[in-house]
């Protein structure tokens, strides 16, 4: 079994849960400063680099060989790992060098890609109430991690519409942290 498919519901619930009300409150206490942030975090260059470096990394810890603790079956693509373990890296390389528009918007996408199967394998045949939250979470990720990698400037996009006016900002920020505290308080009662 791959490590991912060991990460309790509740742990994954609390990773969530931190992540939505720790955002959402600074966004709620600081908007101007989240706000200023947010606009210009898709073309903040070294942002992307991190980002796409860790996403990269992270993708190549699953592609290295399956007999390692931390390798990942590919079924049918297993032939293709050799390759892919010489390929992610110079990719990776190439992106961070060569791409200078949207690059954090990007990186973010492939972190969020990567990121989604754990959750999506914590709740995975679990009976809790309300783990729904948890995938419904990781479907929005994977769903935005898509349009990000594909078509950065949708994000650049959505934050202009977010940020248009203060109060359309706080109401969004309020959204995502009353998600937080609900899948919070479902982690607590319920995983």
């Amino acid at each position: 079994m791959h490590p991912y498919e060991n990460i309790p519901l509740n742990v994954a619930g609390y990773l969530v849960a931190a992540w939505l009300i720790l955002s959402h409150v600074w966004m709620l206490v600081k908007t101007d400063d989240a706000i200023e942030f947010l606009k210009k975090f898709p073309r903040n260059h070294l942002a992307g680099a991190i980002l796409m470096a860790i996403g990269m990394f992270w993708f190549w810890l699953l592609i290295v060989p399956f007999k390692s603790p931390i390798g990942m079956d590919l079924g049918e693509f297993n032939g293709a790992k050799n390759i892919l373990l010489l390929a992610v890296p110079v990719v990776a390389y190439l992106m961070i060098t060569s791409v200078k528009e949207f690059l954090a918007v990007r990186g973010l996408g492939v972190v969020c890609l990567m990121a989604a199967a754990p959750l999506l394998a914590a709740a995975f045949q679990e009976q809790a109430t309300g783990k729904l939250l948890i995938p419904i979470f990781s479907y929005a990720m994977l769903t935005a991690g898509l349009f990000f990698v594909g078509m950065p400037y949708l994000m650049r996009d959505g934050i202009t519409w977010a940020t248009a006016s203060s109060g359309k900002f706080k109401l969004l920020a309020l959204g995502g942290l009353l998600y937080g505290i609900a899948t919070l308080a479902c982690a607590i009662l319920y995983y």
